[in-house]
């Protein structure tokens, strides 16, 4: 497949479709992870998202779950999903 080069924005109620489908349960729908193994993802910056799934899928990045997960997706699902993750807004408060 390649590098994933989005070419418009996402679409992030389909993003959300497929989160709620393939993402969840390690990264939450919130894109707050309640897993210590997985990141957070919310409010993340969109082309990191779209570039990090990629490599995934391509088997450039290595982790078990990942690897397996991204596989499945298309070049418009990764833009999708980084789209709706990149959406949410986070608030940071210093300790």
């Amino acid at each position: 497949m390649g590098v994933v080069h989005p070419a418009s924005a996402g679409d992030r109620q389909a993003g959300r479709q497929k989160v709620a489908g393939v993402c969840q349960a390690c990264h939450g729908m919130d894109g707050l992870s309640k897993n210590p193994e997985a990141p957070n993802l919310a409010g993340q910056i969109e082309n990191y998202l779209v570039k990090a799934i990629g490599e995934y899928r391509d088997g450039v990045r290595k982790n078990d779950s990942m690897n397996i997960v991204a596989k499945e997706l298309s070049d418009d699902d990764i833009v999708n999903i980084a789209a709706y993750y990149a959406s949410l807004e986070i608030e940071v408060i210093p300790p």
